[in-house]
């Protein structure tokens, strides 16, 4: 039966889960009768970011329950605990088979959570437990029973060894939502990203820290492990990121050689690092030849869009003439192979949470619309030799 669109109402009712940046990415919460599958690789933190959903909506008087199938219930329980008060109304029950989790879906929930789908066995499958074909049959058979009840459903996922997730890739098509979460294991930064989203766009993003408590929002406001002293090499610059921006730390060291010339990248796009250095040398007049370069992030945040790279030019040259650029100082501006500063997006919310992270001066492109923030001071480079002799010490 055809009906008209207009007369159509959006009555899907949307419960937040009290974690804020998780709600961030998903566009506020969760959708009743929704499905959404988690992923990242193995001690990033999703079976800990699961429980802080699950404990947060049971503070809130949500009836919620975990289905484990990879840990006891005492190993549950411990992390639990490690998170604060258990709230009463957290329930997990230790499953093994899609037919234990059927049971968790009553009417009376909000949420229920799987961890993980790949472990989980559906008893009138003849295949084994994660396989392609068991994977997709039990994730089919949970996402109807979710829909059914109107109950969210979220289940873990694994990911391969290049870090892709695992199992078929149906799988992201049978759910309403993916989300990723990654980071570095032994950092403590967490970044949360929807990769898909049927319900609200998909390019915010959650950032976590991993502490001894658990997974708790991290603070933009300062950025830990930054070089305390003013050494050549270390410039700052804001990059962009769904709705937010972030001041990021650039780094670059530039030592001579014992062998063939390496490019290190950590944090920052390799390609983007080539071609800055081959426009330092191009239309620089830097050489660089027989000297080895290394550039990275501090605190675990990447750098890798075009903007970033009249900072990290800037970053290399400062770490290969040996002179300091100014903490307060903030450069900003995609660099084009003619050496030309090519205009970015966001400028004006870029410069305005630099200066409010305590930013003093500014080196932006000269194209695109004129920009002021009150206590900035802008100056507007044509190219990035403007940028290095602007960035001088004693210039600006």
């Amino acid at each position: 039966m055809l009906v008209d669109l207009n007369v159509v109402t959006d009555d899907a009712a949307m419960t937040a889960t009290g974690v804020e940046e998780f709600d961030r990415v998903v566009g506020g919460g969760l959708v009743a009768g929704s499905t959404t599958l988690l992923f990242g690789e193995p001690g990033v933190g999703k079976s800990t970011l699961a429980l802080a959903l699950l404990t947060s909506m049971a503070r809130a008087g949500h009836e919620v329950a975990l289905a484990s199938a990879e840990e006891s219930l005492a190993q549950v329980a411990r992390r639990a605990r490690r998170l604060g008060e258990v709230p009463p109304g957290l329930e997990a029950a230790a499953v093994t088979s899609v037919d234990q989790v059927d049971a968790l879906f009553t009417t009376s929930r909000v949420l229920v959570v799987v961890d993980s789908v790949s472990t989980l066995r559906d008893d009138d499958g003849t295949s084994t437990v994660g396989s392609v074909a068991q994977v997709r049959r039990v994730a089919e058979r949970l996402c109807a029973r979710a829909k059914e009840t109107g109950v969210a459903l979220l289940m873990i996922g694994h990911v391969t060894k290049d870090g892709e997730l695992a199992g078929p890739r149906a799988l992201e098509h049978l759910v309403d939502t993916v989300v990723r979460v990654e980071g570095d294991r032994r950092g403590t930064l967490r970044t949360l990203r929807a990769l898909k989203h049927r319900f609200a766009a998909t390019g915010e993003v959650g950032l976590f820290e991993m502490v001894g408590e658990g997974l708790r929002a991290w603070d933009p406001t300062s950025v830990p492990g930054g070089a305390d002293v003013a050494v050549p090499g270390v410039v700052t610059t804001m990059t962009s990121d769904g709705s937010r921006s972030f001041l990021v730390e650039l780094q670059a060291l530039v030592a001579t050689s014992s062998g063939p010339s390496r490019r290190v990248a950590h944090q920052v796009s390799s390609q983007r690092l080539s071609l800055m250095l081959a426009v330092l040398e191009a239309r620089g007049g830097l050489d660089l030849a027989g000297l080895d370069v290394y550039a990275a992030t501090a605190a675990g945040l990447s750098a890798v869009e075009p903007a970033a790279d009249a900072a990290l030019a800037l970053a290399v040259a400062s770490a290969r003439g040996n002179f300091v650029v100014e903490r307060d100082l903030v450069v900003i501006g995609e660099v084009g192979l003619a050496g030309e500063l090519r205009a970015v997006s966001d400028l004006e919310r870029r410069l305005r949470e630099a200066q409010r992270r305590g930013a003093r001066r500014a080196l932006v492109p000269r194209v695109g619309d004129e920009v002021t923030v009150e206590g900035l001071a802008i100056t507007r480079c044509a190219s990035l030799g403007d940028v290095l002799a602007a960035a001088q010490p004693g210039t600006l």
